[in-house]
């Protein structure tokens, strides 16, 4: 008998994740745990989309499956982090800057954005053309810089 395929389980741990996630902000029990769970999340983000730009930009070899088990979890995993959020997590040790919490609409318009252009390589990576997704690793990094450079510290 085959055992289940690796994306599988990654999907149904991202979705189970995505569920428990939503109502974080109202389990953590102090500011600095928002933290901690952003700082995760964002650190996930990076890899993930690393892993795909490297290809992208010929760094590494391009390998179709890597490219497109990456993305499927770069695209769950981009929905998790404005739950950390949260009042009162402006402070202690983050790069995050205050104008997140004077902008949240702004913010959280930004995060909106990441999702779709997420979905959008996600979509492109499962296509298996290289150059597809190229083209979606361009778009998805000029969100994550443009709101990396309004609302992150140096």
């Amino acid at each position: 008998m085959k055992r289940p395929l690796p994306s599988l389980r990654l999907t149904v741990a991202a979705i189970v994740g995505l569920a428990t996630a939503m109502p974080a902000s109202a389990q953590f029990a102090k500011p600095e745990d928002a933290i901690k769970y952003r700082k995760s999340v964002m650190t996930l983000q990076f890899n993930h989309f690393g892993r795909i730009a490297a290809m992208a930009n010929g760094k590494v070899p391009f390998d179709a499956k890597v490219a497109a088990e990456n993305a499927e979890v770069l695209a769950t995993i981009v929905r998790l982090a404005p739950a950390g959020f949260v009042d009162g997590s402006d402070k202690g040790e983050t790069k995050a800057k205050p104008e997140i919490w004077t902008e949240m609409d702004k913010f959280r318009a930004n995060a909106s954005r990441l999702r779709e252009e997420a979905d959008k390589l996600n979509a492109a990576a499962k296509s298996g053309s290289l150059d597809a997704i190229k083209a979606a690793v361009g778009e998805t990094g000029k969100v994550c810089k443009g709101c990396h450079d309004s609302y992150q510290k140096e």
